[in-house]
């Protein structure tokens, strides 16, 4: 089973938190599905957030589908919030793009779209809202290539075909010269040019309404790949924060080799500022609950306790 981390992001109020809800509802990782007005949302688990109703802090959801398995993680969509977005990038494999069908491309989902292509990020879209009164998917999708990217293309179901298989041809020169040899586009290919960031895939429907929501998920499984990882051990760390009890945590993904409880790590050797501690217990957190566990592996995102030195 592919195993990878995927943020989701967006302008605020394009439904990035109810796609979240949804994507999970789908996935049968959540039996009801919440909502930010309602302040039941399964991701918005600090008060100020059900209060507000907008995602200030990131924080992680796990799901599977047969073949994919996902640590979601939510990002502020709000401006004022921005850092803490971008420091969840680093250790991105795949980034959903929220754009809603009402609002069309905003500026910040220009400066959003600019920091996922900076830090070379694959990314697939999903405009949302499409069962209110909105542009319409093909002016949506003019509007997408125009100001994000000719890579941006259709791969809703009833998109498939020559035409399909045309538009995706002219995005990337390694699948237009398999096109004209061959006249077909692989999967194969189309997922690697996805990952080298030539192809977006795009995907309409109503997050709300669950509308377009298990297509979006059958994409994410299909055309997605995870990253090659070395044996010896490597992390990230991403984020730093303090459990209800005031314990210290260590937000990382383990980008090789594996992790395990009581393992020694160091920081700054042969400095003043040199550092040695164990890890006390490694979380994998999913929503406002964890589970603790004895030893992670490469692709996983936890917080780590014991560390007071990191940064």
């Amino acid at each position: 089973m592919k195993q990878l981390v995927i943020g989701i992001l967006a302008h605020v109020d394009a439904g990035k938190t109810t796609l979240s809800e949804a994507l999970l509802y789908t996935a049968g990782a959540i039996p009801a599905l919440g909502r930010v007005d309602h302040r039941d949302a399964y991701l918005d688990t600090h008060a100020l957030e059900r209060d507000r109703g907008i995602t200030i802090f990131s924080k992680q959801a796990l799901f599977q589908t047969p073949e994919l398995a996902v640590t979601l993680l939510d990002t502020p969509g709000h401006v004022d919030f921005s850092s803490e977005m971008e420091r969840t990038l680093q250790v991105l494999d795949y980034a959903i793009l929220v754009i809603s069908a009402t609002d069309g491309v905003q500026a910040h989902t220009e400066t959003l779209w600019r920091l996922l292509r900076r830090n070379q990020i694959p990314t697939f879209l999903f405009v949302n809202k499409t069962d209110l009164n909105g542009l319409g998917r093909e002016a949506l999708l003019d509007e997408l290539k125009s100001l994000l990217g000719d890579g941006c293309v259709d791969f809703s179901p009833d998109q498939a075909g020559d035409a399909f298989q045309e538009q995706v041809a002219m995005c990337d020169e390694a699948l237009l010269n398999q096109f004209l040899d061959s006249g077909h586009v692989t999967e194969d290919a189309l997922t690697d040019a996805i990952a080298k960031g030539a192809v977006f895939p795009c995907y309409f429907g109503s997050a709300l309404k669950l509308e377009g929501v298990s297509e979006f998920l059958d994409g994410l499984e299909r055309y997605t790949q995870v990253p090659d990882y070395p044996k010896g051990f490597r992390a990230k760390v991403f984020k730093i924060s303090h459990d209800e009890q005031g314990t210290r945590l260590t937000w990382l993904k383990l980008t090789g080799g594996t992790l395990a409880v009581k393992t020694t790590l160091s920081g700054h050797p042969d400095t003043e500022d040199a550092w040695s501690e164990k890890v006390d217990q490694i979380r994998i957190y999913s929503g406002a609950k964890f589970t603790a566990a004895q030893q992670v592996t490469a692709g996983t995102v936890c917080a780590v306790t014991g560390l007071t030195h990191t940064l």
